[in-house]
């Protein structure tokens, strides 16, 4: 359970400041939406995603179901986002945080489960 937690505390956070980012449309958010080919409003879309997938985890923890939807939700965005920074012509250093954060969701829905 401790880890369950932990787990669901770093993605909450970590979660709730990009999509935050993506929903006000701040500059560096901005910058990047238009960097891998997306507009701000299409970038607000997937930050509003991020944030309903921070409440499907606490929700997970009470409903499995909903959990696994949230972690299987973040799964595919993450897919698509190391998509868009390849085809932007990203280094695959500039995926180290796409792949963190998988990496954290898989342990997440690992302990739920």
């Amino acid at each position: 359970m401790i880890a369950l937690f932990v787990l669901t505390s770093i993605l909450a956070v970590w979660f709730v400041l990009l999509g935050a980012g993506k929903v006000l449309g701040l500059p560096a958010m901005a910058e990047r939406a238009a960097h891998v080919g997306f507009t701000v409003g299409g970038y607000r879309i997937i930050g509003l995603l991020e944030l309903a997938g921070v409440l499907g985890l606490f929700v997970g923890w009470m409903v499995t179901g909903v959990g696994v939807a949230a972690a299987a939700g973040f799964l595919l965005l993450l897919t698509g986002a190391a998509l868009a920074h390849l085809r932007a012509g990203d280094r695959p250093p500039a995926l180290v945080p796409v792949i963190v954060s998988a990496a954290l969701v898989a342990g997440y829905l690992t302990v739920l489960l």
